[in-house]
């Protein structure tokens, strides 16, 4: 008998609406809007060769990737492949499942300079772990402020390296007071704790601005190394992190001071 758990499934506009996108995996109405959400967003993006993998679980074992010059970081890597998220969590972990997804991805990307992915100096939330890209054969090819590296892995020797923009390695935004989020519908999760940081924020009288990001050509003019969610705090960098109302009133006490 063939085991359906090791099946690999390829997300297209054919199937994405009969299965499960890995994250917001609940039936409940608040996890239906969000997969909702991410759903329109991949099925804009296939014909830009936007893959979604994934194997047949009920959990978070999926990758995605697609041709850097579509991917919606603000990166410069002509002809190689940006993983934008790798995930294997729970009772999945530690089976090797993140290394046969990573292969998946190589085999399909054989024929371009590469893969590319950006992550952090030491383990942080929402990024891959260094050290698994680095077992694999990536390499640290650039990095950004405060913590960011961008990894390589070359499939031609002489490609040139993959970077961040100078304006996201500046990590900065001119002329803005209070917090700043950026967010796009690439993550499912963004627009609800967006509102709820947002909020939290409120109650101390810190001005606040989101701002969504709608098109390839505005993610690719971010001013920050993270495409998928950023604050910046008085034009300064923040964190990349989506939180809870209490971890993030933990990080404006912390970090921002404000007067109660």
């Amino acid at each position: 008998m063939v085991n359906r758990e090791l099946e690999i499934i390829t997300l297209t506009k054919d199937n994405i609406d009969s299965e499960h996108i890995c994250c917001a995996i609940g039936n409940d109405a608040t996890n239906v809007k969000r997969a909702k959400i991410k759903k329109t967003w991949l099925k804009e993006r296939f014909p830009e060769g936007h893959t979604f993998k994934k194997f047949n679980v009920r959990g978070k074992v999926f990758i995605e990737y697609v041709p850097a010059e579509y991917a919606w970081f603000p990166i410069e890597a002509q002809d190689y492949v940006f993983i934008q998220c790798l995930w294997v969590s729970g009772r999945y972990k530690g089976k090797g499942l993140g290394s046969k997804l990573l292969q998946e991805c190589e085999n399909d990307c054989k024929d371009t300079n590469g893969l590319v992915a950006v992550t952090g100096r030491k383990k942080l939330p929402f990024t891959v772990d260094k050290k698994f890209y680095i077992k694999k054969g990536f390499e640290v090819c650039d990095t950004a402020p405060p913590y960011f590296e961008m990894l390589v892995k070359k499939f031609k020797e002489n490609s040139p390296d993959p970077k961040f923009t100078e304006k996201a390695k500046k990590a900065t935004i001119e002329n803005k007071e209070g917090l700043t989020f950026y967010y796009s519908d690439l993550c499912p999760f963004n627009a609800d704790y967006v509102d709820i940081m947002i909020e939290t924020a409120t109650k101390y009288d810190i001005p606040c601005e989101k701002i969504k990001v709608e098109s390839l050509k505005q993610a690719k003019d971010l001013p920050t190394p993270f495409g998928i969610f950023s604050v910046f705090y008085n034009g300064e960098f923040l964190t990349h992190e989506v939180m809870s109302e209490k971890k993030f009133d933990k990080l404006i006490n912390k970090t921002i001071k404000p007067k109660k």
